[in-house]
């Protein structure tokens, strides 16, 4: 199988393992008073949970969210009683939460040390069950940290040895691991990006784009462009070069026209999950608008 017929079997297999399910985002839109333009009718509009305040029961925070305009939900790794609770409470407000943001800076798999990598698999095992029992469709991973003690290719040949471990029982879940893009001195290149997932030859290890978080070292449209149909989930950050800091959605240097314009060309349908610092209902009511700018082309 070449590149080319890999992802295109890729795209067809991903309607098998749930992502995009639930209502229609245009369905979404509609009950929260706005109209997605043509192109981009299948965008979700999602905030992680560490956006709501800590001092709300479930249903308290999770209403908060869906009265503030947001469809879902990214919440961290939990145990799979927790994630039932979490569930139910998610849909009872209306929300579906579609993804597990579990990171691996604590356990990575690209450790040199076969203690670290076998707590990292047992974590990462842990985050794809309990993904299964929230119906999220994806786990976010740090697949690799480079530093003095680990060293590109070394990151690299023991992050991919060690996921395709999780791979069985990602696809018997039917959850995808989702591979980001952090600062984490791995993947530094759209094209390298692209490549590290193709080599995996499985629809169940997919990129999860972060448009942010590559600002201080490249143009997120192009990572769009070279990652195309690989592209699982995003992240919506914004990065200004000057004075090197993440700043509010639609105040940095994201060219989110340019951006979300190759999202529809690479025909990318899914969510757009906010990863910001949190506040209260006016505040994530104003992030939710900035969204909506977003995917108006704005």
């Amino acid at each position: 199988m070449n590149r080319r017929e890999f992802l295109g079997a890729s795209a067809g297999a991903l309607a098998g393992i749930g992502l995009g399910a639930g209502l229609t985002a245009q369905a979404e839109a509609a009950a929260a008073g706005y109209t997605l333009p043509a192109g981009r009718r299948k965008w979700r509009k999602a905030m992680v949970a560490g956006m709501l305040p800590g001092d709300m029961s479930l249903d308290e925070r999770f209403g908060l969210a869906k009265r503030a305009g947001f469809d879902g939900i990214e919440v961290p790794p939990m145990s799979e009683a927790e994630a039932a609770e979490n569930r139910e409470a998610a849909e009872r407000n209306g929300l579906r939460i579609h993804s597990v943001i579990y990171g691996g800076w604590g356990a990575p798999l690209s450790s040199g040390d076969d203690a670290v990598v076998t707590q990292g698999l047992k974590e990462v095992e842990g985050a794809l069950r309990a993904a299964r029992v929230l119906r999220a469709d994806a786990v976010l991973l740090v697949p690799a940290v480079v530093n003095e003690g680990t060293s590109y290719p070394d990151a690299y040949e023991r992050s991919q040895r060690n996921i395709r471990k999780l791979v069985p029982l990602a696809k018997e879940l039917g959850v995808v691991i989702g591979i980001e893009n952090v600062w984490n001195n791995f993947l530094l290149s759209p094209v390298e990006f692209a490549r590290y997932v193709d080599e995996f030859e499985s629809p169940h290890v997919r990129a999860y784009l972060d448009l942010g978080n590559m600002v201080k070292f490249g143009w997120p449209e192009h990572w769009v462009q070279a990652l195309g149909p690989r592209i699982a989930k995003v992240h919506l950050k914004d990065f200004r070069r000057e004075g090197n800091q993440f700043v509010n959605l639609r105040e940095g240097d994201v060219n989110w026209p340019l951006v979300t314009d190759w999202l529809v060309r690479v025909g990318y349908e899914g969510w757009f999950t906010t990863e910001l610092g949190g506040g209260d209902e006016a505040y994530l009511k104003d992030v939710a608008d900035r969204v909506d700018a977003i995917f108006a082309g704005k």
